[in-house]
């Protein structure tokens, strides 16, 4: 059997395009940020913290890449017009959005206050519309773009003590599914990750208890937890020529938890 051509390997390329991956300081989103500028992208990082963020641009670039700081609040939509305006000044194009912060507050719902719940669907839901309607904005005159929503399985299945988080990324894959639908005839694909349980700093907590992360890795086949950097393939291409045709979908990452019983 012949190797393939590697010719075929440009279809994953991005070179050329500048993508902004929100929430990129750290876990999946700093993952993400590393493949696509290892596979061309300019990349855009961001977080609230500019100190965070400049070394890990810098490591970027010292490996090759291509990596800048846009660091702003999500919530903020003042601060989100103004980052936005920046990247159309900068650099005259967005092709590709992913999209990765999200909040989790694990209780009752009838323990949340009307304020908590409004927070928690400001920054996982709404944020995410505005979010996607700026970036279309700036794909929609140039006929092509790349809209990537990180969900959670938590859109598909859920535990107790959970119901708010499991709204949002349930409305979030609603959402990719509408502009898929919306922009689909105009160059621009919308799709979503479902990431499953990996094992980043936000589920330190659950890592370090040996009972709790026992339960987690017998409810994936594979038996393991996933590693931050198993989510970069899945986001590299769906912002690759090699994924033209896919819209309106949403990828599960999860190592098989959703399949099981």
């Amino acid at each position: 059997m012949t190797a393939p051509h590697l010719p075929y390997l440009s279809q994953f390329s991005l070179e050329g395009r500048v993508a902004l991956v929100t929430g990129s300081g750290r876990g999946l989103g700093l993952e993400i940020a590393r493949a696509m500028a290892g596979s061309g992208a300019h990349v855009l990082l961001n977080g609230r913290d500019a100190a965070r963020l400049e070394p890990l641009a810098e490591a970027i670039a010292a490996a090759g890449g291509r990596a800048s700081v846009l660091a702003f609040d999500v919530a903020d939509r003042g601060a989100v017009r103004d980052a936005f305006a920046r990247i159309a000044r900068d650099h005259g194009r967005l092709d590709v959005l992913v999209q990765n912060v999200g909040q989790r507050n694990r209780k009752p719902l009838t323990d949340f206050t009307d304020e908590e719940i409004s927070e928690l669907l400001n920054v996982d839901l709404a944020a995410g519309l505005i979010l996607a309607r700026e970036a279309a904005r700036l794909m929609l005159p140039q006929g092509f773009g790349r809209l990537i929503t990180v969900t959670s399985i938590s859109g598909q299945i859920a535990r107790a003590n959970d119901a708010v988080y499991a709204a949002a990324k349930a409305g979030l894959a609603g959402m990719v599914r509408a502009l898929a639908a919306e922009y689909g005839g105009k160059g621009l694909t919308s799709n979503a990750i479902a990431p499953g349980f990996f094992a980043t700093e936000t589920n330190a907590g659950i890592t370090g208890n040996p009972a709790l992360s026992a339960y987690f890795e017998g409810r994936t086949p594979i038996g393991r937890w996933g590693r931050p950097e198993e989510i970069a393939g899945a986001a590299v291409f769906l912002a690759s020529p090699a994924a033209s045709y896919v819209n309106g979908h949403v990828l599960v990452v999860d190592g098989g938890a959703t399949i099981l019983m």
